[in-house]
């Protein structure tokens, strides 16, 4: 399906979603993909992630906004060049969809925040496109 990437403040993100056909049944409307993020600190000071924040677009157009603390239940603090990994998983139901998002992240020296950008990536089953009537 590909990797997607993105820079923000020397927070490296990348993005490698798999669609997951033993978790999908079409014929209920369901479709299941993974994605695997990486997160790594290319910046000078160390720094935590705070939130999350997803917007998922299915392919008929709804859109479904996801916030929360942290990832996978962890708010992890990154020193310069160490990397955080965790994968996760979106439903839809449609075949394909658009997912993309914000790390709300603060550097632990000075208390500032910003939010890291993840990379919009696509949800792409292998099958025949299925269209809603």
């Amino acid at each position: 399906m590909g990797r997607y990437a993105a820079t923000t403040r020397g927070i490296e993100v990348t993005v490698e979603p798999a669609y997951l056909e033993t978790h999908s049944d079409p014929d209920a409307g369901k479709w299941v993909w993974s994605y695997q993020v990486r997160i790594r600190n290319g910046g000078t000071g160390a720094v935590q992630l705070l939130r999350r924040r997803w917007r998922i677009i299915d392919a008929s157009g709804r859109t479904i906004l996801v916030e929360g603390d942290g990832v996978v239940g962890e708010q992890p603090v990154l020193e310069p060049g160490q990397v955080f990994e965790y994968t996760s998983g979106a439903p839809l139901e449609t075949s394909s969809g658009i997912m993309s998002g914000t790390y709300h992240m603060v550097v632990l020296a000075s208390g500032d925040t910003f939010d890291a950008e993840v990379p919009a990536f696509s949800l792409d089953s292998p099958g025949p496109v299925r269209r809603l009537h």
